[in-house]
Formats: structure tokens, C-alpha cells, sequence
């Protein structure tokens, strides 16, 4: 009742609901509109941008190399990407920036490059685009100190990821988590693939309450390097099978249990029972019931995931 009571509140797109346990979808509905100029109404199948949930996408595929032996989670980035000892304003006498650095948010980094055309440009572009800002980006920390969210860190690292494999990253991500999950509905590319006709149409309401669809139509392109951090789409339900893996569901287990509780850690040191994991914001509460959670915002999408690993029990919002 809440969700269809905002949906008809604003009246301009759609929202998918699910919730999953085990793993499974035992529950889902869709509400509003999937594309309203069409009048096409919103499914439980349909495709949205799902923004910075992408970073738990990557940080699972990094624990995945760290598996395999490719990576060493505290091993310097720079034995596969040398480019990143040249971002600007290093202090002096730093560590050297770790995989486990990145995808914590601790490697000191700004949020953005100082370079607007960063996020602008064909998906095809996106390593070019991360190596362009990699000078135009400053530390504001060392690295390990605190937690700093950084777009241009979780970038880099899918990029790192990608050299240190020898493989293209979103190719890595397909064969490495989207395949063995069963994620169907999930891709970097969905306009002129077969997946677009499920695509649900993005809508960004200006300051002034017009409806502008266009912008978000423009980025299905690209936005410049914000791929590993912000360029997965997918389901409801291929989200809660994400959840599912990262609950320890014996189906669904693509990583060791080692690294998936480690992901699921509080890596940031300002507070023990909550802060960021690998990939995923993680909270304890005062039952000790851990809530690891992702949510995602661009031009005309919002989306959000939580999940109890130990419960087994996660709820997925695409919008």
C-alpha cells in the first residue's frame, strides 16, 4: 500500500518491488508506469539502471580474482595499473593505494576528478576516460585513514580488476558473477540488444515539476568512465539472486566463505558496527542483527538493496 500510494503520489514512472529469501523471490509487484508515454505498465521483469549498486557488482568480482589468486586484497594497485601513482597531491610518505583500499572507500581519493567531461562520453571510452582523470584527481587523505566516498575510486578499481585478469571488465563481470548467478536480466549495454524491451524509460523531474525523459534516454550511451561504479542494470529478481550470494545460499555461492564475510566487514575505521564493507554499507544493530545494504541514484533511476546474510532475508527497490 505504501509503494502503490507513491507511485500514484507522483504519477510519473514505475517502481519494482521484491523480496527475497534464500535467494528466491517470494514476493514481487510493480506499480506505475514502466514507460507513461506509451501508457506500458511497470513489471516485476523489467530492466532499470540500478546506479552505485554497480559497486557491490565489482567489489564481489574483485573477492571472486582474490579467490582465484589473481589479486591479493591488500596488494598494491599499482603492480596492474601504474597510473595510479599519478594521482595528484599524494602526501608524503603514504601507503601505497590497496585493492582493499578502493573498494572500502579509504584510499583517500576525491569523490570526482576535477574535470566535468569525466563523465561524458560513450561506454566504449570509459578506461580512456578513467586514465584522463586519474592526473585530474586529488587526494584529500592518506590512504587508510578514513572513509571517503570516491565514484572515481571504484572506477579505477574496475579498471585495475580488468588489467590485473587481462580480460575486458564488463566481459569479467558476466562470466564471473552475472552467468553463475543466473542473472539474466543484467548487463552494462541493454539499448539494441535484446533486453531493451524490457527496459523500463528513466524520468528526472526538473526544479520546476516538468518531466524531462531525455537526459536519462541520452546516458543509456554512457557517462563517460562511470562504468564499474555506476553502469549495471538489472532485474528484481537477478538483484535478489545477487543477495541470495551474498547470504551464503548453497546455490548460489560464487565466492569462499572467507571473502564473503569479509565483504560483509566493517572496513572503515571510524566505527566498528557501522560503516562500509567491501561493496556494501553494512550496519549492527543493538540485537547484533547485521543489514548490508547498496543504494543507487543517476538521471531518472533510484534503486536500493538490503539484505540479513544470516536471515537469509533481502528486499530489492528499483525506480
Amino acid at each position: 500500500d505504501q509503494l502503490a500510494d507513491d507511485v500514484a503520489g507522483d504519477d510519473v514512472g514505475g517502481i519494482a518491488a521484491g523480496v527475497m529469501v534464500d535467494g528466491d523471490l517470494v514476493w514481487a509487484r510493480a506499480f506505475g508506469w514502466a514507460d507513461r508515454g506509451a501508457r506500458i505498465p511497470m513489471s516485476t521483469s523489467a530492466i532499470s539502471r540500478t546506479g552505485s549498486i554497480s559497486k557491490s557488482v565489482t567489489a564481489i568480482l574483485m573477492m571472486r580474482l582474490v579467490d582465484q589468486g589473481i589479486i591479493g586484497l591488500d596488494g598494491p594497485v599499482s603492480r596492474y595499473l601504474p597510473a595510479v601513482e599519478g594521482f595528484a597531491d599524494p602526501r608524503p610518505n603514504a601507503v601505497a593505494i590497496t585493492f582493499r583500499h578502493l573498494a572500502s572507500h579509504t584510499a583517500g581519493l576525491m569523490r570526482e576528478p576535477q574535470w566535468p567531461e569525466s563523465v561524458v562520453g560513450p561506454i566504449e571510452l570509459w578506461e580512456k576516460r578513467i586514465l584522463e582523470s586519474i592526473p585530474l584527481t586529488a587526494y584529500d587523505s592518506v590512504p587508510g585513514a578514513r572513509y571517503q566516498y570516491s565514484n572515481i575510486g571504484f572506477g579505477t578499481l574496475g579498471l585495475a580488476l580488468s588489467r590485473a585478469a587481462g580480460r575486458p571488465f564488463i566481459d569479467l563481470v558476466e562470466s564471473e558473477v552475472f552467468e553463475p548467478l543466473g542473472m539474466t536480466g543484467s548487463a552494462f549495454i541493454v539499448v539494441g540488444t535484446e533486453l531493451e524491451s524490457r527496459l523500463a524509460a528513466g524520468y528526472a523531474v526538473r526544479r520546476d515539476g516538468s518531466i524531462n525523459a531525455e537526459q536519462p534516454a541520452r546516458e543509456h550511451a554512457g557517462r563517460g568512465y562511470k562504468v564499474p561504479n555506476g553502469g549495471v542494470y538489472a532485474t528484481v529478481a537477478d538483484l535478489g539472486r545477487f543477495l541470495g550470494a551474498m547470504s551464503g545460499v548453497p546455490g548460489l555461492r560464487i565466492l569462499s566463505e572467507e571473502s564473503r564475510l569479509e565483504a560483509l566487514d566493517v572496513q572503515t575505521p571510524e566505527d566498528p558496527n557501522q560503516g562500509y564493507g567491501l561493496g556494501f554499507s553494512i550496519r549492527i544493530d543493538d540485537r547484533n542483527r547485521k543489514i548490508a545494504s547498496h543504494g543507487g541514484s543517476v538521471a531518472g533511476y533510484n534503486a536500493h538493496m538490503a539484505v540479513d546474510p544470516d536471515a537469509r532475508i533481502g528486499v530489492v527497490l528499483l525506480r
